[in-house]
Order: structure tokens, then C-alpha cells, then sequence
């Protein structure tokens, strides 16, 4: 289904540079139905109004898109980001990138005994920050080093997961909300690897556990999507503890089904965009020896309903 035709004629949140040049691009779909690449475009350059509605259709009809070749810099990353709305400034200060909090250093990368970024970023299925009032709406990651094996992720359609959902899950879960949480998660990662730094109570205090409902109505496209994810979401409220962790399991093992899934293999300077509203993703990790590194900005959304 395409996104509605009137949700795309908003004015662009940072203004449309009136006198940008159009650009020559496609935008082409892979095969399996979900995701899309889009060749031909420089985002180091500003897009006018209508080059930035082919691409904000794009993200929202193929809930990820791989912009090839990007060669930009960190705030060219940042402002075409910002282009969406308004940044989210990650908990983990300590890997924010010098002199651009807006990015996160998404890495495996060790330097004088120190992480220079989150290592096991991505190691369970998750909704980028979906433990906050406002979830992220999208997320953008500029590949910076890739290894020469490993690294892929993978992107599970939760819109299709929705569609697809057994009639007796769809009955337990329809009007119901679930908690979501960042500790939860950091604390389980936190003691299976040294990756993750201790969280000051600063830090602590600014990720509460939330509560969302189970399924979301995309406040763009109108089309609904299940939201929770093993990563984040710890329990569905009113339910029992064993009932709500039994539903749970058959939520996620549904969502991930095999065609479910677009698998992304990286290929140098590729820039990724997903949207947070209508996918969970995985990081499917590699060799710890072949470094990885990776830059991301996050964009604020709404509140879900």
C-alpha cells in the first residue's frame, strides 16, 4: 500500500532550499517486497522539495532504503537527518561522536583499552528507542569501516508481522499496551560482555520504563504494525506474568519469520534509513577482529496510538 499522497505535501521540517538543483536518482525496490535502493543521489547536497518527497515516499512505502555511496560528512549526515524532524541525543553520551552528540558511534572497535563505540549495539531484535514517550521515528546509519566478512543486518517488517498474526494472538493482544524498557536489556548485555559502560543515575533517570500499545497505528500511512520487540519489551499489561511472557515469545518468534526479513549486506558508504513506526532490526554481528564502524542519527517521533 502506498503512503497517503497528502501526508507527503507537508512542508519539509527544515524548510526546502528553494534554489537546490534536482537530482537525477531511482528509487529501486528489492525483490522480496520490503526495503528499496535509491541510486544516483548526493546527500551531501541539498535536495529541493520535490527530490525530498521522492525519498520521504520512498521510506515510507519501503520501510528502509539504502542510499549507495555516500560519501558525507558527519554534519551532511546531521542536517539531511534533521530534514525529518528533531534529533534524539543518545544516553550514551560516552559514545557520541566529538563535536556531534547528534551520532552515535555504533563500533567493535578498541582503542588504548577503551571501546570507541557500542560493540554489541543491535545484538537482539528491537525498535530503536522504543523505551522513551516518544520512539524514534527513523534512524540513519553511515557505514564508515566495514569488515570484510559478517556485519549484515537484518529488518523485519512488523507491518506484514501484523497481517500475518494467528487470530487467537490477535484477539489476546488488540487494545492492549506493553512495557518497554532500556535497563532490562542493558543490564542482561552489560553482563555477557565489557562493552557497556555504567550508567550514572543522570543516566538512569532518563530512560524510565514506558508503556505502548502492542499494536501501532503509523501516524503517516494510516497502516498498522505490531510493536514490541525481545530487545525491549518486558511484559503485557494485564496479563499474567507466565501468560504475558508466553505471548510474547509467540509474538517475536512470529515477527522474525523468514519472510518477514529483508537481510542487508553492506557495501562501502552506504548510508541506511529505516523507520523505527513499522520494523525491528538485528545487528547479525562479525568476527571480532575485522573492525566495524558505523555512524547513527536517530529522528523523534510521536507519541504511538
Amino acid at each position: 500500500m502506498s503512503a497517503n499522497p497528502a501526508i507527503l505535501e507537508r512542508p519539509d521540517p527544515a524548510g526546502p532550499p528553494s534554489a537546490a538543483a534536482p537530482q537525477r536518482f531511482e528509487v529501486r525496490p528489492f525483490a522480496n517486497g520490503i526495503g528499496a535502493e535509491i541510486v544516483g543521489i548526493d546527500l551531501g547536497r541539498d535536495l529541493n522539495a520535490e527530490d525530498f518527497g521522492r525519498v520521504h515516499r520512498a521510506h515510507l512505502d519501503h520501510h528502509v532504503v539504502v542510499f549507495r555511496d555516500q560519501r558525507i560528512t558527519p554534519q551532511q549526515h546531521i542536517d539531511f537527518s534533521r530534514r525529518f524532524g528533531k534529533l534524539m541525543i543518545h544516553v550514551l553520551h560516552q559514545f557520541h561522536l566529538a563535536g556531534h552528540p547528534e551520532i552515535l558511534i555504533i563500533s567493535n572497535i578498541v582503542e588504548n583499552g577503551r571501546p570507541i563505540g557500542l560493540g554489541d549495539a543491535g545484538k537482539e531484535w528491537h525498535s530503536d528507542i522504543s523505551y522513551k514517550e516518544l520512539p524514534a521515528l527513523g534512524s540513519l546509519l553511515h557505514a564508515q569501516e566495514l569488515p570484510s566478512e559478517g556485519g549484515d543486518t537484518l529488518f523485519a517488517d512488523m507491518e506484514l508481522a501484523y497481517k500475518t498474526l494467528p487470530e487467537h494472538l490477535r484477539k489476546v493482544v488488540e487494545g492492549r499496551n506493553a512495557i518497554h524498557s532500556y535497563l532490562a536489556r542493558y543490564d542482561r548485555l552489560r553482563g555477557q560482555s565489557n562493552w557497556r559502560p555504567t550508567l550514572s543515575a543522570e543516566q538512569i533517570a532518563q530512560v524510565k520504563e514506558v508503556s505502548h500499545p502492542v499494536v501501532r497505528t503509523h501516524p503517516e500511512t494510516g497502516r498498522r504494525a505490531l510493536f514490541v520487540s525481545e530487545g525491549f519489551t518486558t511484559r503485557i499489561e494485564g496479563l499474567p506474568e507466565d501468560e504475558s511472557r508466553q505471548v510474547l515469545d509467540e509474538l517475536n518468534a512470529h515477527a522474525v519469520r523468514p519472510e518477514h526479513i529483508y537481510r542487508h549486506q553492506w557495501q562501502p558508504h552506504d548510508l541506511l534509513f529505516w523507520d523505527n513506526r513499522s520494523l525491528i532490526h538485528l545487528a547479525a554481528g562479525c568476527p571480532p577482529d575485522l573492525r566495524r564502524k558505523l555512524f547513527r542519527t536517530t529522528i523523534e517521533g510521536d507519541a504511538p496510538f
